[in-house]
């Protein structure tokens, strides 16, 4: 019987080592063109936030940020970071596979509805039930 193999992540034909060898433009080329237009014009708030990510994992805080739009690049990878919903911080662990993605795709707004029973004079049988 022949042992699995784990299968390594790819991006595009390039291994995350090389991805994250890669400057923030070099990186682009590989993006959908929507996400690369995106990085190409915001490249330096992209490398303004990475470097405020690693300043908040040497203090041990944890990384804040209302920016839902930013494109989650390879330096990324292994970070945690806590994306404002609209109500909270939703904490978020950047994996390889979210690369190309935006931070925003993964701290949803919208609660996930739970529907209980109809409450009195909801449905036409309700109607005549006593309030009490």
């Amino acid at each position: 019987m022949m042992r699995q193999e784990k299968k390594k992540f790819t991006y595009r034909g390039k291994e995350l080592e090389e991805l994250k060898k890669m400057d923030i433009r070099e990186f682009a080329k590989h993006l959908k063109s929507r996400q690369r237009r995106y990085v190409m014009r915001n490249f330096d708030t992209i490398e303004r936030f990475i470097k405020k990510c690693k300043r908040c994992e040497e203090r041990e805080k944890p990384i804040r940020t209302h920016s839902r739009e930013i494109i989650i690049v390879p330096e990324m990878v292994g970070m945690t970071i806590h994306v404002y919903n609209g109500q909270k911080f939703i904490p978020i662990k950047v994996v390889a596979e979210m690369i190309g993605h935006r931070l925003g795709e993964f701290s949803h707004t919208r609660a996930e509805i739970k529907h209980g029973v109809p409450g009195i004079g909801a449905t036409r049988g309700s109607a005549a039930l006593s309030v009490k």
